[in-house]
């Protein structure tokens, strides 16, 4: 049974960690709040977008362009992973790195390479103490990205689709080269709620073009009804700048989602902590109490006990 010193040591331990754990969950939260507000506030920009795309691949006819073309018999295919730079998070970057591994899995049995690229410097962290290779990594930004971060990873793998297996590009380090690819896909954690933060897989390129506006699975809208806007120069050339854009747009949009569904993992897990650890705390107490009494109730006896020798 431990002593009453060991317990008011573990006492004062599991307060400081209460202390930490509360911090960050008020840290969390105050972030949540702004992350939701960037979510929204990019939204209006990803639709005019999706909207201005349909009208161009509506004006344009034939659509060759090579983010919307299928590769006859692919061989590789690069998956990008987001996930966060801190722990803390509960299972936020456990359940976008098994829903990585079902991808990766998914694309070994179609007979395809996967190339790994990872947002965040947990992801990388998991698949080097793995052994598996991650071809670029990027960092830093994880709470807080902006859109200069998603531009410069979307520009480097749009470079890469456009080059295709066969022929190679620069990385972005300048360190040596690598093999072009003929898929694109995205694993990320998408807000629902507070609560509820589900990781999501999908595929940025080829683009599918279709009567439905629904840009999450890699699709771009035509719309039925035409504008009628008059385009200058050619859609076609309009078509061509815009599309690497929009899978710019796409990575921003989540990367913000993903950073949204940290601060909340992150303040749903924190708030577990510093309840568990105000419950142990008070468990601790009562023992530590508990013992202290029994000491007393032990003293008291040999005070009587031994009075009670002196009077015979």
């Amino acid at each position: 049974m431990a002593s009453i010193r060991e317990l008011r040591s573990r006492i004062r331990s599991v307060q400081s960690t209460k202390k930490i754990t509360k911090a960050q969950e008020l840290i969390a939260t105050s972030r949540i709040t702004k992350a939701q507000a960037r979510v929204a506030a990019a939204k209006p920009y990803s639709e005019e977008m999706t909207k201005v795309l349909s009208e161009l691949a509506s004006s344009a006819g034939s659509l060759d362009h090579p983010l919307l073309k299928e590769r006859e018999n692919p061989k590789r295919a690069a998956i990008l992973v987001i996930t966060s730079d801190r722990g803390m998070a509960g299972g936020y970057n456990a359940n976008v790195l098994r829903s990585s591994r079902e991808l990766i899995s998914l694309i070994r049995e179609e007979g395809k390479e996967p190339v790994l690229f990872v947002m965040g410097t947990k992801g990388v962290n998991y698949f080097t103490f793995r052994g598996m290779d991650v071809a670029t990594s990027w960092t830093g930004f994880s709470q807080s990205p902006e859109y200069a971060d998603a531009a410069q990873a979307s520009n480097f793998l749009v470079d890469l689709f456009v080059a295709g297996s066969g022929e190679s590009i620069d990385l972005p380090d300048g360190e040596g080269t690598i093999e072009g690819v003929d898929e694109l896909h995205i694993v990320y954690t998408r807000f629902v709620t507070m609560l509820t933060q589900t990781p999501e897989v999908r595929r940025m390129a080829p683009l599918v073009v279709t009567e439905n506006d629904n840009p999450d699975h890699g699709e771009v809208e035509v719309d039925d009804e035409s504008r009628n806007y008059s385009f200058e120069p050619s859609a076609e050339t309009l078509l061509e700048a815009l599309l690497p854009k929009y899978v710019a747009t796409r990575v921003y949009a989540a990367l913000l989602d993903s950073a949204a569904s940290e601060s909340a993992a992150r303040r749903t897990a924190m708030k577990a902590a510093t309840d568990n650890a105000e419950e142990l705390s008070k468990t601790l107490s009562r023992e530590a109490n508990q013992l202290r009494q029994a000491q007393i109730t032990q003293e008291i006896s040999e005070i009587v006990g031994g009075s009670s020798a002196l009077a015979n």
